[in-house]
């Protein structure tokens, strides 16, 4: 099973290892910046579970990033502060944010809080492009009312496509989150699977779904 990844966005250094010290031990996988303008680069780059996003940056500030995060992404965002005021809780919800801690935190909360928001994820009634719905307890997927059968590697890396919807995604990131990090095989093996999931939820359609981004991987997006 591979592990979440977390993004930690928070400018006080030590603050910052101290959670990337905990979460690794947790056993999530983690990246770190400290500031706002590197957190929406790393973001942009890469697929993540979940963001650990402090108000208070440099650059660009939590809720400029939350702002622009939200305008592609429904990631879970749990928002730390020093502040204990309620109009900046407010503005961070309203915004989007899946939770909000104040500083100094108990790490055994934040952590409850961590695990809390990545089970409201998995257990997500359903993702979806365009009319393209997958139920992901049930495992349904169909297109324009139309059932789809796809095979369990099929469904693994279209879940994982739509859950980065909008984000270009390489074919090593595509093996790791697909296949694991312990698949040692061709990386060819993501353009044979991208083709089988292609001929089943694109061919039949007229709006195509997934788009190859030449010389870097793939996206799946509405246009």
């Amino acid at each position: 099973m591979n592990k979440p990844r977390i993004l930690i966005v928070e400018d006080e250094e030590r603050i910052a290892r101290v959670l990337e010290l905990e979460l690794e031990h947790e056993g999530y996988e983690t990246k770190k910046v400290l500031d706002g303008l590197d957190a929406l680069g790393a973001f942009r780059a890469e697929p993540f579970d979940l963001v650990l996003l402090d108000v208070m940056l440099p650059g660009l500030d939590g809720m400029g990033v939350l702002r622009r995060i939200r305008q592609g992404s429904d990631v879970p965002v749990i928002m730390l502060t020093a502040k204990d005021e309620v109009a900046d809780k407010v503005t961070g919800l309203d915004l989007g944010a899946s939770d909000y801690v104040t500083k100094p935190f108990d790490m055994d909360e934040l952590l409850a809080r961590i695990r809390a928001a990545l089970r409201k994820t998995v257990q997500s009634s359903s993702l979806s492009a365009a009319d393209l719905v997958v139920k992901e307890e049930s495992r349904e997927v169909t297109r324009g009312g139309q059932a789809i059968e796809l095979t369990p590697r099929e469904y693994d890396l279209l879940i994982y496509l739509l859950k980065n919807k909008r984000h270009v995604l390489s074919r090593e990131q595509l093996l790791d989150g697909v296949w694991g990090y312990d698949y040692y095989g061709d990386t060819n093996v993501v353009d044979v699977y991208i083709r089988y999931v292609r001929n089943k939820i694109d061919k039949p359609f007229e709006l195509p779904l997934i788009h190859t981004v030449r010389g870097v991987g793939y996206v799946l997006k509405e246009s």
